[in-house]
């Protein structure tokens, strides 16, 4: 930029900072500010739009077109070049702007006089505000410097609307974090909570965007980055010697805190008149920019790298780190934009909900928060941006809805429905001990699904006959390193004595697609679901199957002991792994272990194929468990995912339940006993379905076990499976509208 722009981009910024320490109103604020703006861009027009809601940008104040237009032209997102910079968060330069793709006219503004036209978008740290617009009658584009000046006042716009400092009558000018949203996400854990919302890593807040000494912010500039290339230098000499890919990381960690053209950026910023905190947070809003428009894994990877080590580095420069010094509320529901399994458990039972900006309903904090009964909703888009720490917050991981600071009738109906809930849940406790049989005399086994020692004490509470799964994986995926074999041991020891008797069917370990150790070299898969994960990594990796079995006998410690491989596609891989079982076995022997006093050893049924494998598989397995969630996405080619398409399918779809029926009847033949384990399994009209088509053990997480059983004990399972056929002979593509009927009538 030209020495003439520079001092011109200060003086602006100078100006803008005596606005910010003016006591001006926000729309005297806005139209001043129009005014400098277009004044020092040489410019017969500046105008400022911002959002009213998601979908609809506000002209709030302009320098040049007609004043009535205020607060009274409005367009929607998309609509117009404005409307454009602000859908795709681009620049638009043009020197005709009527000639452009997707100008709008607007005549009340009196905009036809103009050509030209720049627009900026006005975001903080991915969250949209508003676009920044400079427009002039002579037909020429704005220069590189120029439009980099005007973005970097937009940087500025943005750091003041996020201090409150354009708050006014109406909409778009009404203040940040005290307004009532609702924000909907995908459910992932189902429940209701109510509380107040901690986040796990607090926003750093810029109160300073515009530096007075530009030479002093180099310095500090320069002070912090060194301070973190000396923190990440740590880090890579203490994990030396350790694993490959966590080095490469750490590695890119410092790539990036070396890299020169990041540096130069920054630099720059402070040139223009940028404090060392604005510059950083300038760089790292055009990272996450980037990082939402890009689909390759790997890059998205390294942006959120960059997107951290700015974290990092602007804590560094403001000292608010993770410890603000506030007291976490004591009904917390903890925001984050993503969470792993580890810090997860470190806040255990105290917390009451989590909401995700990222997350998926497979991820580690999604089993994390089954395994605690925590309700969780993901992918709840900007809720990092708009939750403040002590914000009143409402979460329904049933519909996957998050309302934040909500008005008093919404809380009022949403207690309404906490409080049904917990009458029911009083109503599910009287039949606890209840022996689950149904009206025609069909005894159906309810057990739970479990993965931590915290679940342990569901099996009492909630009926539960026994663990249909223990996750195995999670001691694995919650450590920096690969557990020893003694820790194992123990863990696996007091899950058994936990169970006092009660059958326990431990998995063995599932890793692989979204559970990825985080000290095994991960390997780039295009379709991770398909690809190298559960049982396909043990027969690769025999040596921690080996261990994991070695423990797993060693803790039954005479006791019956149940095994369950996961994902086996094919009866060969069963066959594989039952022989290192048998293996492991006389090596235990040996060694003079006492062995299981019986030993089961299973199969989880979770692809097709399997369905359809040779009846001798069948004979030789000692039980199935059909994983439901895997089964159904295969089965349909939707991912679980993906909220696109997997509530397009439906568990009742009469070709998922033929499929159902065909396992039920194979396992028949062979005596196989056979369960279903997975989401649908505690959904009640889905057990009830899954029940009459001959399945007699269903595994679900300990709360559904309730809802569950107080269905079968009313129902009468030879009239649902006659519904379920007269549904099929019928051509109905499901059966659920003929269930739910069938249900309102019988009550």
């Amino acid at each position: 930029m030209a020495d003439g722009m520079e001092t011109e981009s200060r003086k602006l910024l100078g100006r803008l900072r005596e606005e910010m320490a003016s006591e001006a109103a926000g729309q005297e604020r806005l139209d001043r500010i129009t005014h400098l703006i277009a004044d020092s861009m040489r410019c017969e027009v500046c105008s400022i739009y911002l959002f009213r809601d998601d979908e609809t940008l506000e002209l709030c104040a302009t320098e040049g077109l007609a004043p009535e237009a205020v607060h009274q032209t409005r367009m929607r997102l998309g609509e117009g070049l404005v409307g454009r910079v602000a859908k795709f968060g681009e620049v638009v330069n043009t020197a005709d702007a009527p000639a452009a793709k997707g100008f709008r006219y607007m005549p009340e503004t009196g905009e036809e006089r103009y050509s030209s036209f720049l627009g900026v978008p006005i975001q903080r740290l991915g969250q949209k505000l508003g676009v920044l617009v400079v427009q002039s009658r002579d037909a020429r584009e704005f220069s590189a410097d120029e439009v980099y000046a005007l973005e970097v006042v937009a940087m500025v716009l943005a750091e003041m609307a996020e201090l409150g400092a354009f708050v006014g009558e109406g909409a778009a000018l009404s203040p940040l974090h005290q307004q009532a949203l609702l924000l909907r996400g995908g459910p992932a854990q189902e429940g209701s909570a109510e509380g107040h919302v901690w986040l796990h890593e607090p926003r750093v807040v810029v109160t300073n965007p515009i530096a007075d000494d530009p030479h002093r912010e180099l310095e500090r500039l320069n002070a912090a980055v060194e301070e973190l290339r000396v923190g990440v230098d740590k880090m890579l000499e203490i994990s030396r010697g350790g694993d490959t890919e966590q080095l490469q990381v750490l590695e890119a960690y410092r790539m990036f805190a070396n890299s020169k053209g990041w540096m130069r950026r920054m630099e720059e910023d402070i040139a223009r008149g940028l404090s060392a905190e604005a510059a950083v947070e300038k760089e790292q809003s055009q990272a996450r920019a980037r990082m939402s428009q890009v689909t390759d894994p790997y890059l998205r990877e390294r942006l959120a790298d960059l997107d951290d080590l700015s974290n990092r580095l602007l804590r560094i420069l403001t000292g608010q780190g993770r410890d603000n010094g506030k007291e976490m509320p004591p009904d917390p529901i903890l925001v984050a934009r993503n969470i792993g399994p580890g810090d997860l458990l470190e806040y255990g039972r105290s917390l009451k909900g989590i909401v995700l900006e990222e997350g998926s309903v497979g991820s580690h904090a999604a089993i994390v928060a089954r395994a605690l009964a925590i309700p969780l909703v993901v992918h709840v888009g900007r809720i990092t941006t708009e939750a403040l720490n002590g914000d009143h917050i409402l979460v329904d991981g049933d519909e996957g809805v998050v309302h934040l600071r909500p008005e008093d009738t919404v809380v009022s109906a949403f207690r309404d429905k906490m409080a049904m809930q917990a009458e029911a849940q009083k109503r599910y406790a009287s039949i606890r001990e209840t022996p689950t049989v149904t009206k025609d005399g069909e005894r159906i086994n309810l057990v739970m699904n479990a993965g931590l020692m915290a679940d342990l004490p569901s099996l009492k509470t909630s009926g539960a006959e026994g663990v249909g799964l223990f996750r195995t994986e999670l001691q694995f995926l919650i450590r920096n390193q690969m557990p020893k074999r003694s820790e194992l041991v123990a863990q696996y020891k007091r899950v058994l004595d936990s169970a006092d008797g009660k059958r326990v069917v431990f998995r063995t370990l599932d890793i692989g697609s979204d559970k990825v150790l985080p000290y095994m070299k991960h390997v780039a898969e295009p379709n991770p679901a398909l690809g190298w994960r559960a049982i396909r990594v043990g027969l690769d990796k025999r040596g921690v199957m080996r261990m994991q079995l070695q423990a797993l006998i060693r803790a039954a410690e005479g006791r019956p002991l149940t095994v369950m491989f996961p994902f086996v596609a094919q009866a060969e891989e069963f066959r594989e792994a039952k022989w290192e079982v048998n293996k492991t076995i006389e090596r235990e022997k040996r060694l003079g272990h006492v062995l299981p006093e019986t030993l089961e050893i299973g199969a989880m049924l979770e692809t097709p194929s399997l369905a359809f494998a040779p009846q001798k598989f069948f004979d030789e397995v000692d039980f199935i468990s059909i994983g439901g969630n895997d089964l159904k996405q295969f089965f349909f080619a939707a991912d679980r995912e993906n909220e696109l398409v997997r509530r397009r399918y439906d568990t009742l779809n009469v070709s998922f339940l033929s499929l159902i029926e065909r396992i039920v009847e194979r396992c028949g033949i062979s005596d196989t006993p056979l369960s279903f384990c997975g989401e649908d399994a505690g959904r009640p009209i889905e057990a009830l379905c899954l029940a009459a088509m001959g399945i007699r053990t269903l595994s679900m997480r300990p709360a559904s076990i309730g809802p569950v059983k107080s269905l079968l004990l009313r129902s009468n399972l030879q009239e649902v499976r006659k519904i379920i056929a007269d549904a099929r002979h019928r051509g109905e593509q499901s059966v659920r509208p003929a269930i739910m009927e069938y249900l309102r009538a019988n009550g």
